[in-house]
């Protein structure tokens, strides 16, 4: 793992749990996921194009069919991440969707595409991983009801975040894709599918955009460069390394949770974080 990669992850992570804080605490409802997406896609497409002139990437029908798949598994991502805060706490449906994801990623980096971790990489996912048990455990009985489907949504967010990472590991790596143009079309295609639902749904829409018109836009834009930045990382290192490092964020964002937002379990939330760090230490120095 070189230095530019470590701090390009670091910087991402800080990024990725601020974008989560504001999506939560603007409710997380499909039509906020269609605005912030929209202004992405708006955003970003001067830099697409610049990319498209000056690098001139091969997008033909193997890329394309590429692409096509990481943002399926992009639009799932969002719904169910958004869903689970419309239902759970940010520090229960977020590190569990990063702690999750991440390990089962590693695993199937190491079975589908041949990543050999060393020992201390292995020690280091499997302190981030018990962190995470340590974050989650002991729920507030009167919160029952919200922890089961926070549990849930997160699970399949990790799915979806796993899913993404080793096609995305992919598409960068092997089809030579640009990570800007990755994000943006993942940006378009969720624009794009979302529109019969914002439609549908245009007092929502109205809404979220009288309400939480600045966090639509400071998601729409932090959103995409925490992950161009992970890309980038992604581009010229292992999975196994990047992916668990990246999921320093939830010390962040069990933080934005606790003292921002007041959910429960500060104390435990501390205990949590000193398990993780220990496990990001060890994952830097394999």
């Amino acid at each position: 793992m070189t230095t530019l990669a470590f701090v390009l992850v670091l910087v991402s992570a800080t990024l990725h749990a601020t974008w989560n804080y504001l999506s939560k605490k603007a409710g997380g409802d499909t039509a906020f996921v269609w605005i912030f997406s929209v202004i992405a896609t708006l955003l970003y497409l001067p830099l697409a194009i610049g990319i498209v002139v000056v690098q001139k990437p091969q997008l033909g029908t193997p890329e394309l069919t590429a692409l096509a798949g990481t943002c399926f598994l992009h639009i799932l991502y969002y719904l169910f991440l958004n869903w689970g805060y419309q239902v759970g706490d940010l520090s229960l449906v977020y590190p569990i969707a990063r702690g999750v994801g991440p390990m089962l990623a590693g695993i199937g980096a190491i079975l589908l595409l041949g990543e050999r971790p060393t020992v201390l990489v292995i020690v280091g996912m499997v302190l981030i991983s018990l962190g995470v048990v340590i974050l989650t455990s002991a729920p507030s009985a009167t919160l029952a009801g919200s922890v089961r489907g926070g549990v849930i949504y997160g699970l399949l967010t990790a799915l979806a975040i796993a899913g993404y990472t080793l096609q995305d590991k992919q598409v960068v790596s092997y089809y030579l894709v640009p990570p800007l143009i990755l994000t943006w079309a993942s940006n378009v295609v969720r624009a794009v599918i979302l529109i019969p639902h914002a439609v549908r749904r245009w007092d929502r829409v109205k809404y979220n955009w009288q309400v939480h018109k600045r966090e639509a836009f400071a998601v729409g834009i932090i959103d995409s460069l925490a992950y161009i930045l992970f890309l980038i990382a992604l581009s010229t290192g292992d999975v196994t390394h990047l992916s668990p490092l990246r999921q320093t964020s939830i010390l962040i964002g069990a933080f934005l949770g606790t003292r921002l937002l007041s959910e429960e379990g500060g104390r435990r939330r501390i205990v949590a974080a000193l398990v993780m760090m220990a496990g990001v230490i060890v994952l830097a120095l394999g």
